[in-house]
């Protein structure tokens, strides 16, 4: 009988703080890369990259990329079992879990490809939903998962190409997640919503530290938005020699 081990040491060295993110990387015994969050009662282990739990769906590297291949046989009959729901919520949490450690230890581009992935994940599940009552228990954390995606992409921005770079990353979350409240007709609720005003306060803030006006994407904005269609075009090529700058 192999002999079975326990974690004891390790929670007695890791303390667990209420409210907190407590998360870091380690090592393990064959050299991988893993990622582990301190919980109430213990602690969870998480790959760094396909599924958190490190299982391969019916030899897909996510539930995700599974169903992706069912629909290329069922065409747009496929709609969702019961059973299939329960699997796409678990790998929902899975990747959510992943994220809010990514985000505790500053590890901005990987939290942006998980919220990536989890963004498309709900378009996908959105189509192939078996009622609406369902999608709208979904569709109510999109806002949630584009606030931590737009703050991991400025900040991830500001560290690699300065704060307008992230000011423009706030700009085009903020919008896409004005997309979702006039799809579900609710574009007044906009403005007062907490995630909304907590973006607005770090681009603000961005703005105020580091003595930046009007990007040139909220230059772009205004112009096109006065009709004044030259300087629109001259800061349209401003903005693609930049862009080509980066390459």
């Amino acid at each position: 009988m192999a002999k079975r081990r326990n974690i004891d040491q390790i929670l007695h060295d890791w303390d667990y703080q209420p409210g907190e993110v407590a998360a870091r990387l380690v090592r393990g015994q064959d050299g991988r890369e893993l990622l582990q969050m301190r919980i109430d009662l213990g602690l969870l282990q998480l790959e760094v990259t396909g599924r958190p739990d490190g299982a391969r769906p019916n030899g897909a590297e996510t539930y995700f990329d599974y169903l992706l291949a069912l629909t290329v046989h069922d065409g747009r009959d496929f709609v969702l079992t019961e059973e299939q729901c329960a699997e796409v919520d678990r790998e929902f949490v899975q990747f959510y879990q992943r994220r809010i450690c990514w985000l505790a230890l500053r590890e901005f581009n990987r939290a942006v490809r998980d919220a990536d992935h989890s963004l498309a994940f709900m378009d996908f599940v959105k189509n192939c939903s078996p009622d609406e009552q369902w999608t709208m228990s979904h569709e109510q954390y999109r806002p949630f998962i584009l606030f931590h995606r737009t703050q991991a992409a400025a900040l991830a921005g500001l560290e690699d190409q300065g704060p307008e770079a992230a000011i423009e990353q706030i700009n085009q979350g903020l919008n896409r997640m004005r997309e979702f409240f006039v799809e579900h007709e609710a574009e007044e609720q906009f403005d007062e919503d907490e995630l909304v005003t907590r973006l607005d306060q770090l681009r603000e803030s961005l703005r105020d530290h580091y003595h930046v006006g009007r990007t040139l994407g909220e230059q772009l904005a205004d112009a096109v938005a006065s009709e004044q269609y030259e300087l629109a075009a001259r800061l349209r090529d401003e903005i693609a020699r930049r862009e080509t700058g980066k390459i």
